[in-house]
């Protein structure tokens, strides 16, 4: 041991010649799998005071929250207003989550499926990423593979390194509105996988897959053996001529863990109230004990928070349907905004339009820009000039692509689509 003095009190304390802790190395790289991380990233080097006045247009987070016209439902308001004030929800849930919450969950989800779910098919959970934790910590074992989609959301990749467990990408196909290619998950797919991750409707893609394509997806799974991971936060968030279909109509076919919040269609993600959904008619779950790793995990996490659990029943009940038609009528009008405005920009080309969710993938072709090496290059250099924020494709797997959130005030969004277009103008290559 090694003795040291303290320079402050002259206290002479005893220093180790070195310390028996160290970082969890793992974590040291998954800030690079963070949507989070990369726009922290991109903000850094933003410089409000040199915008000439300029707000920052944020196209970059799927959190339309703080613009008034995406203002979240009185009745919601009520609700949870009314569970803190009743004084019946200070204490501790049950892991699983409050009786009457599950119950009414699973009322208004089975309303789109072929068969009734019960209280004990649902498990709340902090919003919809604490969902994605938990299903990635019960798959978990030496030399398992999870299959995700390419473009997608990269948390899935970070919780299932974190948990030992490779992460396989499919492809989404384009020029096919964004479907799964079912070749590519046959390809990857081999005796240590597990599942598949679908998001449906789609982030990053703005896509909304029809029955036909989810019930392929499903026979597929059932082929191979595996479960399917429906991500379905952005459930009826529909604005285009397909609608939402939950993947859960396919449970008998293939068993379904199916993830979802209140977060969007209610617009209020900091409320973290989410759900893990056991639709399995078949018992697949329960007869491989996949179920009693959930309760087991609950056991040992934390939970939604108890007064929010308790305003679920008449979040549920209460909320008008024409809160969520607005939410749409707005949402609708800014993707169409998005779609004209992207066809004037050079270098951007937007492959498809978008019918849900809040976003839409872009291919950047950074070879008609000047001095532009990639997307992430890109993004920033857009946040520092021009205060548009928008997130680099690598952030979701797809290197010089970009993702662009338009559920934002229509009029914020015009402006950051000027902008946008004013920053590819400026560096455009000069026509030889």
């Amino acid at each position: 041991m090694e003795k040291s003095a303290s320079a402050s009190n002259g206290v002479v304390k005893a220093v180790p010649a070195s310390w028996n802790f160290e970082p969890n190395e793992t974590l040291l790289g998954l800030t690079a799998l963070s949507v989070r991380g990369v726009l922290g990233r991109i903000k850094a080097g933003m410089v409000e005071a040199d915008g000439g006045g300029r707000p920052v247009v944020p196209m970059g987070h799927g959190d339309p929250s703080a613009f008034p016209c995406f203002r979240t439902a009185a009745e919601a308001v009520d609700a949870v207003t009314g569970a803190l004030q009743s004084g019946e929800y200070n204490s501790y849930a049950t892991c699983v989550g409050l009786e009457p919450a599950r119950r009414s969950i699973a009322q208004y989800l089975s309303r789109d499926l072929p068969y009734t779910l019960s209280p004990d098919d649902i498990y709340l959970t902090s919003g919809c990423a604490q969902a994605i934790e938990i299903i990635c910590s019960v798959l978990a074992r030496p030399g398992a593979n999870i299959l995700v989609p390419r473009p997608g959301y990269l948390f899935y990749e970070a919780r299932a390194v974190f948990n030992g467990m490779e992460a396989r990408y499919f492809d989404l196909l384009p020029e096919k509105g964004w479907e799964v290619d079912i070749d590519c998950v046959q390809a990857l797919a081999d005796k240590n996988t597990v599942a598949m991750v679908i998001v449906n409707p789609g982030n990053p893609c703005g896509n909304v897959y029809t029955y036909e394509h989810l019930a392929k997806v499903a026979d597929t799974a059932r082929k191979l053996g595996i479960f399917v991971i429906a991500d379905e936060v952005y459930a009826h968030l529909t604005f285009g001529e397909r609608k939402f279909v939950p993947m859960g109509v396919f449970g008998a076919v293939a068993p379904v863990f199916t993830l979802g919040s209140i977060s969007k269609k209610w617009v209020v993600p900091g409320w973290r109230l989410g759900w893990i959904v056991t639709n399995d008619p078949n018992g697949v779950f329960q007869m491989t004990k996949v179920v009693g790793s959930i309760k087991s995990y609950l056991d040992i996490s934390s939970d939604p928070p108890t007064f929010v659990q308790g305003a679920i029943p008449n979040l549920l009940e209460n909320t008008k349907e024409e809160f969520f038609q607005k939410t749409i009528k707005i949402i609708k009008e800014s993707a169409d905004i998005c779609w004209e405005q992207l066809k004037g920009i050079n270098a951007i080309t937007c492959p498809s339009k978008p019918e849900g969710s809040m976003f839409v993938m872009v291919k950047l072709d950074v070879s008609c820009l000047s001095d532009i090496k990639d997307d992430m290059d890109f993004c920033c250099r857009l946040a520092k000039e021009e205060l548009v924020v928008v997130l680099p494709g690598c952030a979701v797997g797809y290197k010089d692509w970009l993702r662009i959130t338009f559920a934002i005030d229509p009029s914020s969004l015009e402006d950051g689509l000027h902008r946008l277009k004013s920053f590819c103008l400026r560096y455009k290559k000069p026509t030889k």
